[in-house]
């Protein structure tokens, strides 16, 4: 039980017995996003229900296949848990668009399916109807290719994660995607793997460059950086390169308290490598002719990935929603230990940089390139806002005590609270904390948080 975390997420559902609707809906949803994990027998918080026997699992998985259009490749495997056993069901992600035979699709947000209509649909088609281009193999690429220092390096982080070491080297490189069926390496592996993947993929490394000032040109024309590093080799080694040289540039200041002296950097380091680590895991690696930018200025830093947003991806959903074009890299990057875990990193950049005093990160998004941008903690503190408690209401008190002691409120939360007052009304009066500078809404639909600003 160690390979997961026992609550629900984007890619792990419990469901507490083998219902055929709940089922179907779940093997729609995952293979429709990035695959995962069904349990039967445990119940949302991760406690065990009553057992589901595996002739009971298998018959219930074989009638909600049947459900699904087309149907879903699915494998059920049994997961022990200390002296308890449950039945695990494996989806692959698909590369077709899977619905239920009456319709209605679903896909795989945060903690729960959610259903699609529309546009969104269209654009889980387009994205399901690319070919994956990091499974492509590679035109002269031989397994001499691959770097056996980085392999070994691999294998050792995923067994310390509890994965089986699997006795053929050839039969692992296919499970994980690094080589066809004809031991030809892939894009994946080549990138992830490779001696020198830049000699395949030159648009596979990374380009720093810190800026003097505020702005890319300098007073009279030309360039005006300090620093410029070019950083290539396997995805691992990129990642690593880089956040060197970003630590070695970022500026650290100190904080006495006492006799103790803390450290603080520029930035908040979890938001600077999830930026980092999600350009590298989802960038678009079949556009040439660009890498990885990371530019730091005096005022902000920006990481530049090309490729726009993937398949039903957007900038309104990108809290909630899960989707990668690169699967396998990003499944090797998580054994790696890089990832902690799927899909859930954007919401912790945002907390951690305003919690650190510094201004949420901003999102740029176009069908070719994804930036985000890192601002600065300003020179000067804010003006202090305690006056405008003065004309609260009982209910926004009662909301920002609960934000103090707690962390974060929702409107779900604050209606418990006040269990009287209608849920429009605690809206408006959560609202209108955000507009005077006081709370930060974070994430949108049922993960909407607020956190002090």
């Amino acid at each position: 039980m160690s390979n997961f975390s026992l609550k629900p997420g984007p890619r792990l559902i419990l469901l507490p017995d083998a219902e055929i609707e709940p089922l179907a809906e779940s093997l729609v949803a995952l293979a429709n996003a990035t695959g995962g994990l069904i349990i039967l027998g445990m119940d949302e918080h991760g406690q065990a229900t009553d057992p589901v026997w595996e002739e009971e699992a298998e018959a219930a998985l074989l009638e909600a296949s049947r459900r699904c259009l087309p149907p879903v490749v699915s494998q059920w495997r049994p997961i022990d848990a200390g002296s308890q056993s449950f039945v695990g069901i494996d989806v692959p992600r698909s590369l077709e668009l899977h619905s239920l035979d009456d319709g209605r699709v679903f896909i795989r947000s945060g903690s729960y399916n959610r259903p699609t209509t529309g546009d969104e649909i269209q654009r889980v088609a387009a994205g399901k109807s690319a070919t994956e281009y990091e499974t492509e193999s590679l035109p002269g690429a031989r397994m001499e290719d691959f770097d056996q220092d980085v392999l070994d390096e691999y294998l050792k982080k995923r067994e310390s994660r509890g994965v089986s070491r699997i006795d053929s080297m050839s039969e692992l490189l296919f499970e994980i995607g690094a080589v066809d069926h004809n031991q030809q390496p892939t894009v994946a592996g080549i990138l992830l793997f490779g001696r020198r993947p830049q000699a395949f993929l030159p648009q596979s490394g990374v380009v720093f460059v810190r800026f003097a000032g505020t702005d890319h040109s300098a007073q009279g024309g030309g360039a005006s950086y300090g620093r410029r590093d070019e950083i290539s080799g396997p995805l691992a080694r990129v990642v690593e390169r880089a956040w060197n040289i970003i630590w070695e540039e970022m500026r650290v200041g100190a904080v006495i308290n006492g006799l103790e002296r803390t450290e603080q950097p520029e930035y908040p380091p979890f938001p600077v490598r999830e930026a980092l680590i999600n350009a590298v895991a989802h960038r678009d690696y079949r556009i040439r002719g660009r890498r990885i930018e990371v530019r730091m200025y005096d005022d902000r830093m920006e990481v530049i990935s090309p490729g726009g947003l993937p398949g039903y991806m957007t900038l309104d959903n990108l809290v909630d929603e899960h989707y990668s074009r690169n699967p396998r890299i990003v499944n090797g990057l998580f054994q790696w230990g890089y990832i902690e875990e799927l899909g859930l990193g954007i919401d912790q950049m945002i907390e951690d940089m305003v919690q650190n005093g510094h201004g949420p990160p901003s999102f740029e998004a176009s069908p070719h390139l994804f930036t985000v941008k890192l601002y600065r903690k300003p020179q000067k503190a804010r003006a202090d806002r305690s006056g405008g408690a003065m004309d609260m209401n009982e209910r926004q008190t009662l909301a920002l005590q609960y934000v103090r002691d707690n962390g974060s409120i929702s409107n779900r939360e604050l209606q418990q609270i006040c269990p009287d007052v209608s849920s429009e009304t605690l809206r408006l009066d959560l609202s209108d904390l955000v507009e005077r500078g006081i709370l930060l809404k974070i994430g949108s639909k049922r993960g909407t948080h607020y956190i002090m600003k």
